[in-house]
């Protein structure tokens, strides 16, 4: 060890390196990347399933949902989901995007980027949003801009207006998933809008 005319080590009182942790909200993020590839997965393994593809899309989005309004509340920073529905292909389809709102409005999240990424659903299902004592919204037509405005907002206070989100088939109208929330941003999936307990049942 090197060792100084004053007969001190020369590491002696040298300031360390400073050990810095994860915090939570990284370890949030790191967490939903895990869902989110645990949930690509299973669209890989169950892409002749349409019941389980579309599961896996409304579980997908209840995931993300609900960690949005976890990073409203630890960030301070209100979040929203943005419903689209793009014409420009073959086939119109139905997806969702998200927003946070910042000093100048509207704008795509600068985190979780990863988890807050643009979907898209199969082009024979629809997306319908219902929310309690508000008129109809309808999704937003692709492509929109950056400051687009979300139709479902999640607070920085932990609340939200309750609401559903409906998941039909394109042609018939048939109510296949059904996502619910409350005022606090409590969620339930539900297929065909029923418990899955009396889904068993009815499929019996």
């Amino acid at each position: 060890m090197p060792i100084s005319v004053t007969g001190k080590s020369r590491t002696e009182g040298a300031p360390q390196p400073e050990c810095r942790g994860f915090s939570l909200v990284e370890l949030l993020v790191a967490l939903f990347v895990v869902v989110i590839i645990t949930s690509l997965a299973t669209l890989n393994v169950g892409s002749g399933n349409q019941d389980q593809l579309l599961e896996t899309h409304m579980r997908e989005l209840q995931n993300v949902s609900l960690f949005a309004i976890d990073e409203a509340q630890l960030s301070g920073t209100d979040m929203g989901l943005l419903l689209l529905q793009d014409s420009r292909g073959p086939a119109t389809r139905s997806g969702y995007s998200w927003r946070e709102r910042r000093a100048e409005g509207w704008r795509s999240p600068l985190t979780a980027t990863d988890v807050f990424e643009t979907r898209t659903l199969p082009p024979e299902v629809r997306l319908e949003l219902a929310l309690e004592d508000a008129p109809a919204v309808g999704p937003l037509v692709a492509p929109v801009g950056d400051d687009a405005t979300p139709q479902v907002v999640f607070h920085a206070s932990g609340e939200t207006t309750p609401g559903q989100l409906e998941l039909r088939h394109r042609d018939s109208g048939e109510l296949l998933w059904r996502l619910q929330w409350d005022l606090l941003g409590r969620m339930e999936l539900l297929q065909r809008g029923e418990p899955a307990q009396e889904i068993r049942r009815a499929d019996w």
